[in-house]
């Protein structure tokens, strides 16, 4: 192989371990919520740097399935959690 070819690689795989570094490391916390909107119900996992950005997050994720247009998108993003719980990662 080349070593041109063996730096390319070396490079490439160093960026991609940065990459996952930084993007693991800032998730602090990991929320679970649980909604309900218009009679269905859905249960989502979201990971985030605070509390108040995996609980948003973990909404986002559980209103997807559930609804359909941006009007209900609001709606349930705005809806209470039927349940919802935070623990430190």
């Amino acid at each position: 192989m080349k070593r041109s070819t063996m730096i390319t690689i070396a490079i490439a795989v160093g960026f991609g371990a940065m990459l996952l570094y930084s993007t693991l490391t800032s998730q602090n916390v990991q929320c679970t919520v649980t909604i309900e909107y218009n009679g269905r119900s859905n249960t989502a996992t979201a990971s985030g740097a605070t509390e108040s950005d995996a609980l948003t997050q973990a909404q986002t994720t559980a209103c997807g399935p559930i609804i359909s247009g941006m009007n209900e998108s609001i709606a349930c993003g705005k809806a209470i959690p039927v349940a919802q719980s935070c623990k430190p990662l």
